[in-house]
């Protein structure tokens, strides 16, 4: 078998620091919110060029409290992508808001930001573009958008850490950025975690106190809030893997290359069985996911399963389509480019580690179908 990643391989790279770590941890005995984690925070403010950062119990809090934080409450519109991962549109709906879809372009599978301004109402008060796959969005025609009717921007950077728009790190570009660190993600713990980042000190401090309770220190609560954090173990391990995330992210470009060199002028044609991910100009892709379409998607996929090659499918039904969203009164129809990424689109196995020859073996029977 190929698995989609093999975080055994990972582990084995960093055995050593990272028992080093837990060993550290588990003797000093501050296990909630102790020095790794403001350790990490720091660090990951550094990284992105912001103030703050703020360590939650997952990406899908770190949307919610970041919505919460930024004023976003009941009986506002948010502006999203109908194809992305439930949490995004669940943060949406704890803070009592509706989520709006726009559709998305059909090369990056982003946000189209020309779609989200037809979407903008008297309701409307902030936009969620997603990353998708570790591409960024079109952030400068999305913020542009925003800026002129004073909305929030608030990044879905859960697959795109470390990824970058002329120069500028995705989660710096808007009002906040979310990351999940969720184990199979470029920068993943052995658990739930996530973080985030913004420029704000006052709204970074009530993110702070809500992910504690509401807690303002020493048993006083100045709000009802949350137990969401971050955790002292997951922030040691992600110390472990943060000094490495540059050079994982370099070996996943270096991989998705290669897999481009060897489908391209037989499996990789726009009007082929295969097309493969693009990248824009300006733009640092840092392949969470290395995604091809095609018409004959589950063909394709029979065929790397029978061969014991590992792939998925990210995601099978758009937002708007879930049974959980029907309230909303989408229709099959509404947004034509997510639905026919949901039907085409097939991410191979990519991993740091990934053999140069188990590419080799991937796209070789990919090109033979």
């Amino acid at each position: 078998m190929i698995p989609m990643v093999d975080l055994k391989k990972q582990f084995n790279d960093i055995r050593e620091e990272v028992m080093d770590a837990l060993k550290d941890i588990l003797e000093g005995t501050q296990f909630i919110l102790g020095p790794k984690v403001r350790e990490l925070e720091e660090k990951i403010a550094g990284y992105h060029g912001v103030k703050e950062a703020v360590g939650v119990a997952s990406g899908t809090d770190a949307l919610h409290l970041s919505l919460k934080v930024l004023g976003i409450g009941e009986g506002d519109e948010v502006i999203t992508t109908p194809f992305t991962f439930f949490a995004t549109v669940e943060a949406i709906l704890y803070v009592g808001a509706k989520p709006v879809f726009a559709d998305i372009e059909p090369d990056t599978f982003n946000l189209n930001a020309s779609e989200v301004e037809k979407k903008i109402t008297k309701k409307t008060k902030a936009v969620i573009p997603v990353h998708m796959f570790g591409h960024p969005a079109d952030m400068e025609k999305i913020r542009e958008a925003a800026s002129r009717h004073n909305l929030k921007v608030i990044e879905d950077c859960a697959q795109s850490f470390g990824a970058s728009i002329a120069g500028r790190k995705t989660g710096s570009l808007g009002d906040a950025g979310c990351f999940s660190f969720y184990p199979t993600k470029n920068l993943g713990a052995y658990g739930d975690g996530g973080m985030i980042i913004l420029n704000d000190k006052g709204a970074a401090e009530e993110a702070r106190s809500l992910r504690n309770h509401g807690s303002k220190g020493g048993y006083i609560h100045g709000s009802v809030g949350f137990n969401s954090r971050l955790d002292e173990i997951q922030a040691g391990i992600l110390l472990v893997k943060f000094k490495r995330i540059d050079d994982y992210n370099l070996k996943r470009r270096q991989k998705a290359a290669l897999y481009t060199k060897l489908l391209s002028g037989k499996g990789c044609e726009p009007l082929g069985k295969v097309t493969c991910p693009s990248e824009r100009p300006g733009a640092y892709h840092v392949y969470h996911q290395y995604t091809v379409t095609s018409p004959k998607r589950d063909e394709l996929q029979a065929v790397l399963k029978e061969n014991g090659i590992s792939s998925t499918v990210y995601y099978p039904v758009p937002m708007h389509l879930q049974e959980a969203l029907r309230g909303f009164g989408y229709k099959e129809g509404d947004f034509p480019a997510a639905e026919r990424a949901a039907r085409e689109v097939l991410s191979l196995p990519i991993y740091p580690e990934l053999e140069d020859f188990d590419i080799g073996r991937i796209a070789g029977i990919l090109n033979s179908v």
